[in-house]
């Protein structure tokens, strides 16, 4: 079915957005700065994507769940919103570890 993995995708970045701003954990904290973080983040992996494409290294393979359409060659439009859920998912699972371990210092301080 075409365009499903995209589907997914949103779906889950929408989850991600969505525990995020309800626990406050990257976008909800402090929006401009994750929004700066996150834009910085998706642009060096699409630069690495891109310059592994060049070298041979990355090529797209062709699928049913792809919608067709290509940022740049073999970078397909999927790739975007891959790396967008990528980098979310890593800065909030960074944050969630951070809230926890300050939550722990201050346990062991009492």
């Amino acid at each position: 079915m075409t365009g499903l993995y995209l589907v997914g995708l949103l779906v889950s970045i929408a989850g991600l957005v969505t525990l995020d701003l309800r626990w406050r954990l990257f976008l909800g904290a402090a929006p401009l700065r994750a929004a700066i973080v996150l834009a910085v983040g998706v642009a060096g992996f699409l630069a690495w994507d891109v310059a592994g494409v060049g070298l041979g290294i990355f090529f797209e393979g062709r699928s049913t769940l792809l919608v067709g359409l290509d940022l740049a060659r073999d970078v397909p439009l999927e790739e975007l919103f891959f790396l967008i859920l990528l980098c979310l998912s890593a800065m909030e699972a960074f944050a969630l570890m951070e809230r926890a371990l300050a939550r722990r210092a201050r346990g062991a301080e009492r």
